[in-house]
């Protein structure tokens, strides 16, 4: 890579940044396009050059977002036990997306009127629940209904934990106890 695109490489990495960071601090869809160029001491229309629109932005913070996630994420290892492992991944992700509130919202809740992630990055979303899938039936659940009621009742604790206890682990504690209460009605 020349330097000219390395730059150019670094400071998209800056302005997605500073997104998460106004996202952390003022909300998914509580900054703008102005807020980002400021916090790197840029004019706006500077990052046009970068990004085409606020949902191009909020597009490479899904694919990052998604990415950063799979990275958290245990890798499945059959050395071990596959419902601790699937314990082990879904505390994992129940913290990390509580403590994000922001990538939560964008990755798992429709916050954003009107975006949709482009194809390249729902593609690493698909391999985020694939990865989820495929540690779902190491421990013996297969069914799409199953896949579903897993999806819904482990992101309603971090919808339930985010809304109401911001901070706290009321419902994040209780991420054993929905692995356990779902292996049972699920396998």
């Amino acid at each position: 890579m020349d330097r000219r695109a390395a730059r150019h490489a670094r400071t998209r990495r800056e302005i997605v940044e500073a997104a998460w960071e106004l996202s952390g601090r003022d909300g998914l869809t509580g900054w703008t396009l102005r807020d980002v160029a400021s916090a790197l001491g840029m004019q706006a229309p500077s990052l046009y050059g970068y990004f085409s629109s606020k949902h191009d932005l909020y597009d490479a913070m899904f694919s990052e977002g998604c990415r950063d996630l799979l990275a958290v994420l245990p890798e499945i290892d059959s050395s071990r036990e596959a419902q601790d492992q699937l314990r082990a991944g879904m505390r994992a992700f129940v913290d990390y997306c509580s403590e994000r509130p922001a990538l939560f919202q964008l990755l798992f809740q429709h916050s954003v009127p009107g975006f949709t992630p482009s194809p390249e990055s729902y593609a690493v979303a698909v391999d985020l629940l694939d990865r989820m899938r495929t540690a779902l039936a190491a421990a013996g659940v297969t069914s799409a209904r199953a896949v579903d009621l897993w999806t819904a009742v482990i992101t309603g604790l971090i919808s339930q934990q985010i809304s109401n206890d911001l901070g706290g682990s009321r419902w994040t504690d209780l991420t054993d106890e929905a692995v356990a209460l779902l292996l049972t009605a699920s396998v």
